[in-house]
């Protein structure tokens, strides 16, 4: 009787086949993909008009491809922008991602007001697997917890136009040079009308003069200077006082105010040098009347001081209820190729390797000229400083007052040198 049965069996399962219905069609039904709920993120960074233009762009585009989010974005210059954070911090009341920089991260660290980003990583919610562990310790803290996620690399560079220096009769500066070069550019134009340099940011290069010497600006410990010979900043600022008396360094209320500007000595070939980190040579070269050119700081020993530093980061903030969509953000920002590829590296040179080499086919020849440029400086360069301690932006903020007073013949180096010392440490040790 067994055979019969399985007979009609089958018979059954070629009769339903042939009429078009699954054998599975009385399994229950998967349920209905439910849409996620909406929210709304908070960001905010500072930048000029190319970054945010960029970047307003890019989270358009992260918002078509994530319809059930909408991103409120602010932006400000830099100084303005740590103004208008520093309430919100006070009220806890970040925006759920906030651009850091190394100078200001572990300040907001230090005062809970940072997520740890580790645990989102290790939940796969930012990648990091194709990202070199050199490139985020920037952003980690002394305990191991990953509190900016690095956006880009950089490095202190020198610009010049070639055509300005081919005009003068100079001969363009090598990779060998130094500041006692840099100073002999200045003796040969002397009387001619033109600039050798536009001011440098004080607490930048000060600091990459100060690791030329195997000194650093902050101490382990961040409590005290890290250096203790005072001649290091007499012989730094005198050379660059100098410079200034001779009318040979813009003073800084020409830095200050109309840097990028159509009143750029700069912009206009009537200096030299302009110098910065990597990521602003497409604005400088953008605003410029023909194509620049990148030199490496001055040396001697260029390679003890040259580093690799994170462009700036994005962190979480601790009181934000959205983290897990403010990393999925982050991950996009980082490893999204059309992104990347709007953003145009201004930010830095990608820390995604799959992003960088996707880029290469694309990039136009002055972005190329940055990623040769920071590639040169991985193989020429020393491990970068502990990041700046709590308390870094007000000594940040003396230093450059003082830099402003000696470029203005106002003190002399070594007046300069001592009230810096007394300033520093006492807002270092207060901390």
């Amino acid at each position: 009787m067994k055979k019969p049965f399985k007979a009609i069996v089958a018979v059954m399962i070629l009769l339903l086949a042939a009429a078009g219905i699954r054998w599975c069609a009385s399994q229950p039904a998967e349920p209905p993909t439910v849409a996620p709920e909406p929210l709304t993120l908070r960001i905010a960074w500072w930048g000029g008009d190319y970054r945010n233009e960029a970047t307003i762009k890019v989270i358009h585009r992260y918002e078509q491809l994530n319809p059930h989010i909408k991103i409120e974005y602010d932006y400000s210059a830099f100084n303005e922008y740590w103004k208008k954070l520093a309430p919100l911090a006070a009220g806890n009341v970040l925006p759920d991602i906030v651009q850091m920089d190394v100078s200001y991260l572990y300040e907001y660290m230090s005062h809970g007001l940072l997520a740890d980003l580790q645990p989102l990583v290790e939940r796969g919610l930012i990648g990091s697997s194709d990202i070199p562990d050199a490139l985020l310790a920037g952003g980690r803290s002394a305990e191991g917890g990953l509190y900016g996620f690095s956006l880009g690399t950089n490095a202190l560079f020198a610009a010049y136009d070639p055509a300005v220096l081919l005009s003068l009769g100079l001969e363009r500066p090598t990779a060998d040079w130094t500041w006692d070069s840099f100073a002999e550019l200045g003796q040969a134009i002397q009387g001619k009308g033109v600039y050798l340099s536009l001011d440098l940011t004080p607490e930048q290069f000060f600091a990459y003069y100060l690791r030329q010497h195997g000194r650093s600006l902050y101490s382990s410990d961040g409590k005290r200077l890290g250096y203790e010979d005072d001649r290091l900043f007499v012989d730094f600022f005198a050379r660059l006082q100098k410079l200034a008396k001779a009318k040979l360094m813009t003073l800084p209320s020409i830095w200050n105010n109309k840097a990028m500007t159509d009143n750029n000595p700069f912009v206009e070939g009537k200096a030299l040098f302009n110098w910065g980190y990597s990521n602003q040579f497409m604005a400088m070269n953008e605003d410029s009347k023909s194509e620049l050119a990148i030199a490496p700081m001055p040396g001697p020993d260029s390679s003890k001081g040259l580093f690799l530093k994170p462009g700036m980061f994005f962190s979480i903030a601790e009181s934000s209820p959205h983290k897990a969509e403010a990393a999925r953000f982050i991950d996009y920002f980082i490893h999204d190729l059309e992104s990347n590829l709007i953003l145009n590296g201004e930010r830095g040179v990608p820390v995604s390797a799959a992003v960088k080499e996707g880029m290469l086919p694309h990039i136009n020849p002055a972005l190329a000229k940055v990623f040769a440029y920071v590639d040169w400086v991985q193989a020429n360069s020393s491990p970068m400083d502990p990041p700046d301690p709590p308390g870094a932006a007000e000594v940040t903020a003396a230093l450059r007052e003082l830099n402003d007073q000696l470029l203005f013949q106002r003190i002399e180096p070594a007046a300069a040198a001592a009230e810096f010392r007394r300033r520093a440490e006492r807002i270092l040790g207060a901390r």
